[in-house]
């Protein structure tokens, strides 16, 4: 007999999604905030927050204001190791050798997330690229390379045609290039890195002004090489 298939739990989910609403935040939210994002009465809110409160995860400010606590942080260093420790000495070599801010970026939900970023020692003007920053995977460089690696049915909505020809070209060349997208003003070049699992992941470099596009493609194609390598 087939084990019945159990509904989610409600009250897990929207506790995991106040966690988001924090981590997404310009800065502490009030109570209310938190509620009408999630759509439902201050009250459940209230009980919510109370819970992650108890354990850690989120923390009241002085005026009252909810924002993620430490212990979310500490959680969060036990995650993908790993990466973490072969993707940082790369990413450093690689900022170091171009003189420009190098990062990872993964595939989260329709998402570039960086995972991780390095800037690059005793550069006037740095870019600065946070771990945590997301922005829709159909933009930038390190996004295109993300959707080279993914079937179409996975692509979000809103792919143009001109982001199409784009990843046709990372398919083709093995690097994107591209400028205004996410940010004005900047430009990025990103390669596909293929993670252990086979999560969809890109390093990419970002930068203001000129850059020798294909060596740039060519030295994180090489960062790239050594991650896939290590098994992270």
């Amino acid at each position: 007999m087939p084990t019945p298939t159990r509904a989610p739990s409600q009250t897990l989910s929207r506790g995991l999604s106040i966690l988001e609403i924090l981590a997404d935040a310009s800065g502490p939210l009030g109570i209310d905030d938190v509620a009408a994002h999630l759509g439902v009465h201050r009250s459940v809110a209230y009980r919510l927050i109370r819970t992650l409160e108890e354990h850690g995860l989120v923390v009241r400010k002085n005026d009252g204001r909810l924002a993620l606590g430490n212990r979310l942080a500490a959680l969060a260093g036990g995650v993908e190791r790993d990466l973490q420790a072969v993707a940082v000495p790369e990413l450093t070599l690689a900022a170091r050798d171009l003189g420009m801010t190098c990062f990872l970026g993964v595939h989260d939900r329709g998402e570039c997330l960086t995972f991780a970023s390095v800037e690059p020692p005793q550069t006037v003007a740095v870019v600065a690229q946070r771990p945590g920053t997301r922005h829709p995977v159909a933009l930038g460089a390190p996004g295109k390379a993300i959707l080279s690696m993914l079937p179409e049915d996975q692509w979000p909505e809103g792919v143009t045609d001109a982001d199409r020809q784009k990843v046709d070209g990372v398919r083709a060349n093995g690097w994107a290039e591209t400028t205004n997208e996410v940010i004005t003003g900047l430009h990025s070049v990103g390669v596909p890195l293929d993670l252990r699992g086979g999560q969809a992941a890109a390093l990419a470099a970002v930068f203001v002004g000129d850059g020798d596009r294909p060596a740039i493609a060519a030295r994180l194609r090489q960062a790239a090489d050594v991650i896939s390598r290590s098994g992270a």
